[in-house]
């Protein structure tokens, strides 16, 4: 995919990841569209990635198939065309089961899972016109289960499952769908404050440049589920 002009739209992109991932795909040419749930919070994100000819900053619940179309009429709107969906919005809450609250548990399955559902099936006819790339934002915690994590767990196996099945799904309309799956990254996930003590972990930008390489690739091949990890984690 030659990226210059291409059109990407990323949810939960006002910081961390999503913020990191626009940043790098803005370098390459791009046109982004970053959402999160405060409306004020996303043009302020939009404005300091370089304003409204190269990005807009959208409310979006992905939680809510409705904000999902809305969103992507949105982009459409503006640019005529969407080229990627990164589906990165997520949330966690850690308790042992026992312990963990019916709300906690209802809202990450709401983000984390039925947002990727939401924000594939509000875009997908507009992937078909552009044989775009639909990529989902996983962890390694889809494939690995740990103690306190049973609802993290759950929405981030459903995550990687929904998106695999998706990928032979949309593939004879040459559309590409894969999982990223990282371990540690330097972001405000869980209340996190990145600072020089995240420097181990993988950065926001490094996410970036695995989507652009995704993208790159020659279009006969599909890497449809990546693992990714900080190469000398933390010792405490």
């Amino acid at each position: 995919m030659d990226l210059k002009g291409k059109v990407a739209y990323i949810t939960g992109g006002t910081k961390g990841i999503g913020y990191g991932v626009a940043k790098v795909l803005i370098d390459q040419g791009m046109k982004v569209a970053i959402s999160g749930r405060d409306a004020e919070t996303a043009k302020q994100a939009a404005t300091a990635l370089g304003g409204s000819d190269v990005v807009i900053g959208l409310a979006s619940n992905v939680g809510v198939l409705e904000d999902e179309i809305m969103a992507v009429n949105e982009i459409i709107s503006k640019w005529g065309q969407l080229d990627v969906v990164l589906a990165n919005a997520g949330v966690g809450h850690f308790a042992p089961i026992d312990e963990l609250e019916i709300d906690k548990w209802k809202q990450m399955i709401d983000t984390n899972l039925n947002g990727a559902y939401h924000s594939l099936k509000a875009s997908v006819e507009a992937l078909k016109a552009s044989k775009g790339y639909y990529i989902t934002l996983a962890s390694l915690a889809g494939t690995n289960f740990f103690a306190n994590g049973a609802g993290y767990n759950a929405s981030k196996f459903g995550v990687v499952g929904f998106t695999q099945a998706a990928m032979i799904d949309l593939r004879k309309y040459d559309i590409k769908v894969s999982t990223i799956m990282p371990g540690s990254v330097s972001s405000h996930f869980n209340d996190n404050d990145p600072s020089d003590a995240d420097a181990w972990k993988i950065q926001p930008e490094d996410i970036g440049d695995l989507v652009v390489d995704l993208l790159k690739i020659n279009p006969r091949t599909l890497p449809s589920k990546i693992e990714v990890r900080p190469l000398r984690p933390d010792k405490k």
